[in-house]
């Protein structure tokens, strides 16, 4: 996989750029341009599936490992495609679910500082995560524009933070591309 990884860092390192230029989109376009901002997701998931599956492709005739590869590139056009063709179900589903999460994750995390209240020092921290999950969570659902903003906040900061990381494993990966497969084991 590292050979194939490395034959291709580029497309890792195009992954990456297009990552951070979503990101930076998010953050100068928060609210003036919510359903651009979807549809930029799209072509994000679009061209990242796209490049998944052209890994997938070297991988195989590289006789390493490509399924995951595979799943991941169908998984991102398909959810392109949805984007592109009902971007308010998009929208919507992505606002419920960071919502539903977020509540959900607050609860759990509550529950967990209950139970290890006994065993560490602490628990506080864990309890104060919790509320604030759980504070976040029903804020989206009772003020649902300013949920919107923050979730485009959320998610540019997201994709600048992956892209500086696939920058960063695209170029750790360049060296390896001048190996020979043998040599790389």
């Amino acid at each position: 996989m590292l050979h194939a990884l490395a034959r291709n860092w580029w497309a890792v390192l195009i992954r990456g750029i297009a990552a951070i230029i979503f990101g930076i989109l998010a953050f100068a376009w928060p609210g003036a341009t919510g359903a651009a901002l979807v549809l930029l997701f799209g072509a994000y998931a679009f061209v990242d599936g796209i490049f998944a599956i052209v890994a997938a492709i070297r991988a195989a005739q590289a006789h390493e490992r490509w399924g995951a590869f595979v799943i991941e590139g169908i998984i991102g056009l398909i959810i392109a495609a949805i984007t592109f063709f009902e971007p308010r179900l998009t929208a919507f589903a992505l606002y419920i679910t960071i919502a539903a999460w977020a509540i959900l994750t607050g609860i759990f995390e509550l529950v967990a500082a209950v139970r290890l209240r006994k065993e560490i020092q602490n628990e506080w921290l864990l309890i104060l995560g919790g509320v604030a999950s759980l504070v976040f969570g029903i804020l989206m659902i009772v003020y649902p524009l300013a949920g919107i903003l923050t979730v485009i906040w959320l998610i540019g900061a997201y994709a600048i933070v992956f892209g500086v990381m696939m920058i960063g494993l695209a170029l750790r990966l360049r060296p390896f591309a001048k190996h020979e497969p043998a040599l790389v084991r």
